[in-house]
C-alpha cells in the first residue's frame, strides 16, 4: 500500500500531466502572472512603472496571489515580497512611492496555478551563485518540472515556477566555475529556456545584477528611453510623468513587461523563443 506521502507525490504527477494535456500554449496563457524588469546606465528608480504594475495585482487585472521586487544596489539587492493583492499591499505603495535608485530591477506579480498562496511562493526568487545574488522570475505553468531532478539549489516553497528556477541555476553552475560574459550567457541560456518552454508556457526574467535577461515564451514587451525623454501615461491608473524633468541627457532606461504599461509609447514585442540581454540599459 501506498503511504500518505507517496499517494500525494502520485496525485501531484497526475494532475501535472492533466494540465500539460488539457490546455494548449495559449489556453494556458491565459492563468499567467505578469513581469516587470528595468535595466538603466544609471541608477533610476521604478515607481512610475511599478505604481502601473501593482494595480493589475488585483485591480485591474487579475494577479491578486502576490507580488515580489527585487532591486540592486552594488553588490547587494534589497527585496520585497508580499502575498496580498499588490493593489491593496500598504508595502506595495511603499515601494511604490519610494525612490530606490538602481540600475537592475526584476519584479512579479501572481496569479496561483502551482503551489499554494504564500509568502514563499512569491516571486522573484533569489539563489547565491558565484558570490552574487541570482534573481529569477517566471511566469507560466509548467508543472512538469516538478518531476526534473535538482543538484544543489532546492525549492522553499512549492511552485513549478521555483523548481523551475532552481534547476537553471543548477545548469549554471554545473557548467561554469566563474561567471561567463553576457554573450556566454546569453547561448548558455538559450536551450535551457527552449528545453523549459517545451513543457507549456515559460517567461523569464533573470539578473545577477550586472544584466537583465528575458527570454519569451508568449508575451514580453520592451521599451527604451533615452534623449530625448517625452511625458508618459499609465494604462491602468491615471498618471503621467515628464521623463524630461527626470532624467538627464545621458540616461538610458529599458523597461521590460508581460504587456505595455503605459498607452502613448511605442514598446517592441519580443518573439516566441527570442532571448535578449540588457547591459547598462542597452540590449546587446
Amino acid at each position: 500500500m501506498l503511504d500518505s506521502r507517496n499517494r500525494q507525490k502520485m496525485g501531484q504527477k497526475i494532475l501535472r500531466r492533466l494540465w500539460r494535456y488539457t490546455f494548449s500554449e495559449s489556453q494556458q496563457g491565459d492563468f499567467m502572472c505578469e513581469l516587470l524588469g528595468m535595466s538603466a546606465n544609471v541608477p533610476t528608480d521604478i515607481c512610475f512603472s511599478f505604481a502601473g504594475l501593482m494595480q493589475r495585482g488585483g485591480g485591474t487585472g487579475p494577479h491578486r496571489d502576490g507580488w515580489g521586487i527585487a532591486f540592486y544596489e552594488d553588490l547587494g539587492s534589497r527585496c520585497f515580497h508580499d502575498p496580498a493583492p499588490s493593489v491593496d499591499s500598504p508595502l506595495a505603495k511603499l515601494v511604490a512611492q519610494w525612490p530606490i535608485k538602481s540600475k537592475v530591477v526584476v519584479s512579479h506579480i501572481r496569479q496561483a496555478n502551482v503551489g499554494v498562496v504564500s509568502l514563499e511562493n512569491t516571486q522573484p526568487y533569489q539563489r547565491e551563485l558565484w558570490g552574487r545574488p541570482w534573481t529569477v522570475a517566471h511566469n507560466g505553468q509548467i508543472p512538469v518540472v516538478l518531476d526534473w531532478p535538482l543538484g544543489t539549489f532546492t525549492p522553499i516553497g512549492s511552485s513549478d515556477s521555483e523548481h523551475a528556477a532552481c534547476w537553471l541555476l543548477g545548469q549554471l553552475q554545473r557548467s561554469f566555475s566563474q561567471r561567463p560574459g553576457p554573450a556566454e550567457l546569453r547561448a548558455f541560456l538559450w536551450p535551457l529556456c527552449e528545453q523549459l518552454r517545451a513543457l507549456g508556457v515559460f517567461n523569464l526574467l533573470l539578473s545577477d545584477g550586472e544584466c537583465l535577461i528575458a527570454y519569451c515564451s508568449t508575451q514580453l514587451h520592451w521599451i527604451t528611453r533615452r534623449a530625448p525623454f517625452g511625458e508618459a501615461k499609465l494604462c491602468d491608473l491615471d498618471l503621467c510623468v515628464d521623463f524630461g524633468q527626470e532624467t538627464t541627457p545621458d540616461d538610458i532606461v529599458t523597461v521590460i513587461a508581460t504587456q505595455p504599461l503605459t498607452k502613448d509609447e511605442s514598446w517592441a514585442q519580443m518573439g516566441c523563443g527570442e532571448i535578449a540581454i540588457f547591459v547598462d540599459g542597452e540590449k546587446r
